[in-house]
């Protein structure tokens, strides 16, 4: 953003934080997890809408739609998902761009209706009712950046947009110049302004519980500002996506009135360690910034993304991608925050950059033995993480372990109330046994015989004695354990 941008956004959040005790509860996604939908790549539900669609071209129509979305409901609800992220739905422009339909639903050329290609408003109204009577809030996808290329607004509207002008004499060629091109909206612009925010309300009169804001790092921040307090006043959580974002830049947007934004850090440090055979050194030096963030159980987190090439993609190997998925799955459920998965990621789908990384959707009749057994994984790993309060919302704290093992271990407790559960990712390459005095360790613990791993199905034991924290670990995995069991 501009640079007397934020500190200007920070001073008006303070004076917001410094309100009287009688100012409503933020809103809060902290013990949700998020299942991401694309729609057009998800499922098909009403053939007649599928004008346009070859399933064999990756960049065009693949006939996914809201009805198929609705009767899949309960697939999201077996994998344990408590809350659905749509990407937008939005009415798209008219044809393609550069060789590829708008079936993402980026393109938009009106706000307010859906795109014929995924139903129409009541098939979104009928999605949203059967969402409600599964206990999924939705989460929307919203562009407050851009138009589609092709969009009447373009030529109806000139004024609405920055030019070559603009862009030339812009001090931040982000916010002023197009990003991939798009038709780039001046928020300042009153008629624009309202627009965009008339468009939070319109969708929040639908129904819905959240918006993900697309591409924050190319808005005018002064709207940013206005529409997240608007936002926080409905009760609307909201999460921004500001691509490659760190600690420091998640704890900046949380301080300028975002609730969440994803952590890419975090992802790029599990992709490395986890998928990559890397040190885990680098996910533990994320996580010791915690401290950073005002809001750490509301902050995004994510294996992969329709933006980003697919986590199982990390290994030329789909059958190691595949055990290592499995790694992150349960890996993620271990840690603070609000766990994302993006739709396939719970099969190891593979996949390289866009479009590849948005294949199609596969449902149970048509996966393979290993991915059945992915799905089961992230299915118990899900579960154990909504049955503990600890690994749902427990404050997360990062232990000391000896330098000689740092590389292949990683501790960090989390606790709620009573209940405390540690949490043990192992990348060594072998099953391994620690045995680590709890004085390195800063951890305090009682005797305790030897206890199961959370995750069912996983051969993992922890136990306490004479002083010493033992661990037994299978190789490339995630184990989490209460302490203090009996």
């Amino acid at each position: 953003m501009r640079p007397f941008l934020l500190p200007a956004l920070l001073l008006g959040m303070s004076s917001a934080q410094n309100a009287p005790a009688t100012v409503p509860a933020l809103p809060s996604f902290e013990g949700q997890i998020v299942y991401q939908v694309m729609p057009d790549r998800f499922f098909d539900g009403d053939p007649a809408n599928n004008v346009g669609v070859d399933r064999a071209d990756p960049r065009a129509w693949h006939g996914g739609d809201l009805a198929g979305l609705t009767q899949k409901l309960p697939y999201v609800q077996k994998l344990g998902a408590t809350a659905l992220w749509l990407t937008p739905v939005y009415r798209q422009q008219p044809g393609n761009s550069f060789d590829t339909s708008p079936y993402h639903g980026y393109w938009p050329a009106d706000f307010r209706d859906v795109d014929p290609h995924f139903g129409t408003l009541a098939t979104f109204g009928g999605l949203m009712a059967a969402a409600k009577a599964a206990g999924l809030p939705v989460v929307l996808d919203q562009v407050i950046n851009h138009y589609g290329y092709t969009a009447p607004a373009v030529e109806e509207h000139p004024g609405w947009f920055n030019g070559p002008a603009q862009c030339a004499a812009a001090q931040n060629k982000d916010v002023d110049c197009p990003l991939a091109g798009l038709p780039d909206l001046r928020q300042s612009v009153p008629a624009v302004r309202e627009l965009l925010l008339g468009n939070a309300d319109f969708w929040r009169a639908q129904g819905v519980s959240a918006f993900r804001y697309d591409a924050i790092k190319h808005v005018e921040g002064p709207f940013l500002k206005e529409l997240l307090a608007r936002d926080r006043a409905a009760g609307t959580w909201t999460l921004g996506e500001w691509y490659d974002a760190d600690t420091g830049t998640v704890a900046d947007w949380q301080k300028a009135g975002f609730d969440s934004l994803f952590l890419f850090s975090l992802q790029a440090a599990m992709r490395q360690s986890v998928m990559g055979g890397q040190s885990l050194s680098g996910v533990a030096n994320v996580l010791a910034r915690q401290g950073e963030l005002p809001r750490p159980g509301e902050v995004a987190l994510f294996l992969d993304n329709h933006d980003v090439p697919r986590f199982a993609n990390g290994t030329l190997f789909e059958d190691d991608g595949q055990l290592r998925t499995r790694y992150g799955l349960r890996a993620l459920m271990t840690l603070r925050g609000v766990p994302v998965l993006w739709q396939g990621t719970e099969i190891a789908q593979r996949g390289g950059p866009d479009p590849d990384n948005r294949r199609d959707m596969r449902f149970e009749g048509q996966w393979t033995p290993a991915e059945a057994q992915t799905f089961a994984v992230a299915q118990g790993a899900i579960a154990a993480r909504k049955a503990s309060a600890a690994l749902s919302r427990g404050e997360q704290r990062l232990l000391k372990v000896p330098s000689g093992v740092q590389d292949d271990l990683l501790l960090f407790t989390r606790q709620e109330g009573g209940q405390t559960v540690l949490a043990a990712w192992h990348g060594g390459r072998a099953r391994r046994t620690f045995s680590i005095p709890l004085s390195v360790l800063e951890l305090g613990a009682a005797p305790q015989a030897l206890t199961r791993s959370l995750f069912a199905g996983q051969s993992a034991g922890l136990s306490v004695s004479g002083g010493y924290l033992h661990l037994s670990l299978p190789a490339r995995d995630a184990a989490a354990f209460a302490l203090g069991a009996r």
